[in-house]
């Protein structure tokens, strides 16, 4: 087995595009809105040593993974892995997922293993519900049953002027919880996904935030996010696409396109008009993949 510095990275995202339940079995699943925010890992394995331990000591999801990769492979020795994010933790922006991928992708690269993106799947599956990190696009994924479900696409580049009410989720808890979801809003959710995966085709930014904003009014009856009247509000007066959320997290996020030419003015109004909301106010930029594959068809993993 050929042993060297692993070296794996990940993105986040900012909350999803889309979440909910559609009208089949396993029928739980959101769209990502990825962002340039990431997660890093790097693995030095150390076949003289038994311990197999991680920095910082509280990233304990990153070890076991670690850990099980090691143990498949074979290696029975020991090794350091590091995780370093500027991935805000419990917030709904995926920083446990990216954290995952990125560890998967340094400790395979460390023990020389090249791991499929199915196979990394596997291993997140037994650790918890995980987002679509692992593909460069926008996609939609079964978070519960860690599967995708299919590639969207990719999208001309937005800003996510977002807020966080404070405090942080538990999404292992959060997914525990029954869905109040009924037969008539699985089908508005299929209805949804229909719409985004035509809009993302076209890149039709205005259609995305529109279906954004309707997957966070439904989620207000899972978890409710006290500003989302006021931000869709700014949201009208700035001239914004809409407003996207952390569905089991804490963030909301109002779209702009980049490409307008007006765009400038409309971020500084809609940061002030969310500091004087909220308090503080972050400022992402989303990724576009232009290299992401036709929609419907499967991405293969970055890193």
């Amino acid at each position: 087995m050929e042993m060297r510095l692993g070296l794996g990275t990940a993105f986040g995202t900012f909350g999803e595009l889309l979440q909910g339940v559609l009208p089949e079995e396993d029928g739980d699943f959101l769209v990502t809105l990825p962002v340039a925010r990431w997660t890093m890992a790097a693995f030095r394995a150390e076949p003289d040593t038994a311990e197999l331990v991680v920095r910082p000591a509280r990233k304990t999801k990153a070890l076991r993974l670690a850990r099980m990769i090691a143990a498949d492979a074979g290696f029975t020795g020991g090794g350091l892995l590091t995780v370093d994010s500027v991935i805000p933790e419990g917030k709904g922006l995926a920083s446990s997922s990216a954290d995952l991928v990125a560890t998967a992708r340094a400790v395979g690269g460390g023990l020389g293993l090249r791991l499929s993106a199915r196979r990394i799947e596997r291993y997140l599956a037994r650790i918890e519900p995980t987002d679509g990190v692992l593909y460069p696009a926008v996609v939609a994924y079964h978070h519960r049953s860690v599967r995708l479900r299919s590639v969207l696409g990719a999208l001309p580049t937005m800003t996510v002027v977002g807020v966080d009410e404070g405090g942080t989720v538990d999404t292992v808890a959060f997914n525990r919880q029954p869905k109040p979801f009924g037969s008539r809003d699985r089908e508005t959710y299929a209805r949804l996904l229909e719409r985004l995966t035509v809009a993302v085709l076209r890149g039709d930014l205005a259609e995305v935030g529109a279906v954004a904003t309707q997957s966070a009014l439904m989620n207000q009856v899972l978890r409710p996010k006290r500003s989302l009247a006021q931000l869709r509000a700014v949201c009208r007066e700035v001239g914004g696409l809409g407003v996207a959320v952390g569905h089991s997290g804490t963030t909301l996020g109002l779209l702009l396109d980049t490409a307008d030419p007006d765009h400038a003015a409309r971020a500084a109004a809609a940061a002030q008009a969310c500091a004087e909301l909220a308090g503080s106010v972050s400022v992402y930029r989303t990724l576009s993949f232009p290299g992401a594959v036709e929609s419907g068809r499967q991405a293969p993993a970055a890193g």
